[in-house]
């Protein structure tokens, strides 16, 4: 931790606790056993680090019945987007890649050292041998599953690249947008619930709810599209949808002019009441998993989702470079999500009251959004009444004479503030132990703080010109070296 990050935790009390309480009491409601895994499958594991560190965690969490087919099934996606993210691969050559992907994950000893040496993750496909000879130890049911998806996804993502290479860059409609969405996201969701219903972990009414299901995977992946739109415009490309953006510039380009602020803000917010439409319908989801790694592993990434939505709306820094939600708040979050549906509809509420608050007349969504706040509040409030009938009628006139207050809500702030209180004195304790560390060197090494002493009682608080050090010198060496 840097002498930054001191700083900020110690005006930031609350994000420093989270960071703790993360670190110290989160239990795994599974543990992973590397020492009984073939080396195969733990290189396997090390090529999900090396991929994506937050994903890996949360996945190395999961029931055992589902913690390889998933892992494998996160590194054949990975794999199948590192081909269509290539720009350096010819179409002729990235073509038949994809569309037959879902075959070559079964083939003993396929690998590809084809992409582009600055490709992120292109040393998966080099070492894909190692996925392939655990895909195939896989349960015949979950392969059929992850082979289905593999394909739709494939055949999706060349047609893309087929596009792409016509010269239609970027995506035109609405309609695209949603459908290159369920290609690289929505499809995933769909695999992912047919593999939790498989395993016997999660509702099987949720099979037949397919809307829900797509959703899930669409409200991650719109939301980044937000959130990433300058690296994206950096790299060449756009994912915002021409039908959008158009009623607010001419270019796109134009967004990320200081002139074109208040447009671009306007064409972002219209962006976050796409991706918001699906946020009740990812709670509806969240309702049907049964197993608590099952409902961690999916419950995180969409509360992370709506706490970004909640950070890029309205937010000019999108168009000049990347933000993400800060660590503390991540920590924060990652403790409530991994506790209950209701916990998970509070982190909810609270960052669509967010967007809520920051929304202003001035924007032309100003009414939709208001709409699709409200829209996710009525369906907590639907499941989780914030009016307690007993508490009402044991408390009614009381409520006459004022609000009657939750005793748990008042306990957890006494608790809250006894916290920061605690941690700002470890703080400071470690502030006032490390300056010691450091005096106690810096004597070692021969500093001479009574001169130091000596020139602030005479009121030397500056620094000394050349001549005025040399003569300080002078005056105080006693020629020992």
């Amino acid at each position: 931790m840097g002498v930054a990050d001191v700083i900020y935790y110690t005006i930031h009390f609350q994000e420093l606790k989270s960071i703790i309480q993360w670190k110290t009491w989160h239990a795994p409601v599974h543990e992973r056993d590397p020492e009984k895994e073939p080396v195969s499958l733990r290189i396997c594991f090390d090529l999900l680090d090396q991929t994506s560190r937050s994903f890996s965690a949360v996945i190395q969490e999961l029931h055992p019945e589902l913690l390889v087919p998933i892992a494998l099934f996160y590194l054949i996606l990975r794999g199948l987007d590192t081909i269509e993210d290539d720009m350096t691969l010819p179409l002729e050559k990235k073509d038949p890649l994809l569309r037959d992907f879902y075959k070559i994950t079964e083939k003993e000893g396929w690998s590809f050292n084809g992409n582009g040496p600055d490709e992120k993750d292109r040393e998966l496909l080099v070492q894909f041998h190692y996925v392939t000879e655990e895909y195939r130890k896989v349960k015949p049911v979950y392969r059929e599953i992850i082979n289905d998806i593999t394909r739709q996804m494939g055949d999706g993502m060349a047609d893309y690249c087929k596009r792409a290479a016509e010269g239609k860059t970027g995506v035109e409609s609405v309609k695209d947008y949603d459908l290159y969405c369920y290609y690289v996201a929505g499809l995933v969701g769909i695999g992912l619930t047919r593999l939790f219903v498989e395993s016997g972990l999660a509702n099987p009414a949720l099979n037949e709810r397919e809307q829900l299901q797509t959703s899930m995977g669409l409200f991650l992946q719109k939301t980044n599209i937000i959130r990433d739109v300058k690296e994206d415009w950096d790299d060449k490309r756009r994912f915002w949808p021409r039908e959008i953006w158009s009623k607010y510039v001419d270019n796109f380009g134009d967004l990320f002019k200081p002139e074109n602020k208040e447009a671009a803000l306007n064409c972002s917010s219209e962006m976050v009441l796409n991706s918001l439409n699906h946020a009740d319908e990812c709670l509806f989801y969240l309702a049907g998993l049964k197993e608590q790694s099952v409902f961690n592993f999916a419950a995180i990434p969409q509360s992370m989702a709506i706490a970004t939505l909640a950070l890029v709306f309205r937010n000019p820094e999108i168009y000049k470079k990347n933000i993400k939600i800060t660590k503390g708040d991540a920590c924060q979050i990652m403790l409530e999500s991994t506790q209950n549906l209701e916990k998970v509809c509070e982190v909810f509420r609270r960052f669509v009251r967010r967007i809520h608050k920051k929304n202003t007349p001035k924007d032309p969504n100003f009414l939709k959004i208001s709409i699709a706040c409200g829209k996710v509040e009525q369906f907590i409030e639907s499941i989780f009444p914030s009016q307690n009938p007993q508490a009402m009628q044991s408390g009614a006139g009381a409520e006459r004479a004022g609000k009657v207050e939750d005793p748990k809500e008042v306990q957890a702030r006494k608790e809250a503030k006894e916290d920061i209180k605690y941690m700002l004195i470890a703080v400071m304790g470690t502030l006032f132990v490390l300056s010691c560390i450091m005096i106690g060197i810096a004597w070692l090494a021969g500093a001479r703080f009574d001169v130091a002493a000596r020139e602030l009682r005479q009121g030397n608080f500056g620094r000394p010109d050349p001549d005025s050090a040399r003569t300080m010198v002078d005056k105080y060496d006693r020629g020992e070296l």
